[in-house]
Formats: C-alpha cells, sequence, structure tokens
C-alpha cells in the first residue's frame, strides 16, 4: 500500500455555482471536467495545466461563507501570471476589484491580491522561481 497521496481537489462553498464556475473558466483558464445538477450545482474546474481541480458548489446555501468580509490571507486561491500587470488589469476589467495593492516580497516575487465579482479572494503570483 502507497503512504503517497496525491491532491485531488479543493472545495469552496458558494452562492451561485454556475456564475462562478462561468467567470473562473472564462476569466481564469478553468475548463469544467464535471458538473452535477441543481440545486447543488456541483463544478469540479480544472487549471489550464489540468495540474489543480477546484470544487464550486452550494450545500447547503445557508453555509456559504462571508468571503467579501475575509481577510484575503486567511483564504484565497493562487493563480500563477506571466505578466502580472497585464493579467491584473484584464481581471479588473473582467469584475475582479483589488483586495491589497501589489507588491514585491523579499526573495523578489510580486504578488497582486484581488478577488472575483463574489468577493473571493485570489492572488496573482509572478515568481522568480516557480514553485513546481
Amino acid at each position: 500500500m502507497s503512504k503517497e497521496l496525491r491532491f485531488e481537489h479543493f472545495a469552496i462553498n458558494v452562492a451561485d455555482p454556475v456564475a462562478v464556475a462561468g467567470w473562473y473558466c472564462t476569466n481564469l483558464g478553468m475548463k469544467v471536467v464535471r458538473r452535477g445538477d441543481p440545486p447543488v450545482n456541483i463544478h469540479f474546474l480544472a487549471d489550464a495545466g489540468g495540474r489543480v481541480v477546484l470544487e464550486i458548489y452550494c450545500n447547503p446555501p445557508d453555509n456559504v461563507p462571508d468571503y467579501p468580509t475575509q481577510d484575503p490571507q486567511v483564504l484565497h486561491l493562487a493563480f500563477a501570471a506571466a505578466d502580472l500587470d497585464a493579467e491584473r488589469d484584464r481581471l479588473l476589467s473582467a469584475g475582479a476589484t483589488v483586495a491589497a495593492e501589489t507588491f514585491t516580497t523579499p526573495a523578489g516575487d510580486r504578488l497582486a491580491m484581488l478577488r472575483d465579482p463574489w468577493g473571493f479572494a485570489l492572488q496573482l503570483t509572478e515568481r522568480v522561481q516557480t514553485m513546481v
């Protein structure tokens, strides 16, 4: 028996999974790899590289966190960007908002913290050296 586990997906409960999944596919380069019917409207979204899967669902509706009031450092999705400024501007034009000003870490990585149109925190990273 192998003791190595492979990451399968990360899940977030949202009020409107259909709209969130559509925005993420259109603007973050994700694609639907599996979906379910109402009322949960579950969507499994794979990133552009097919490495990471995000589950978007609504179950139960009363337990959707108040993402807009959470500090972005508590919970966020991070996306690697080759041109952070261009991607930031593009996402802002698509309805994202600024959660924190863009900054550079001591290691030289640039980070921009945004919120999707529903208030969930998204981080754009322009790393000196990629993570994986």
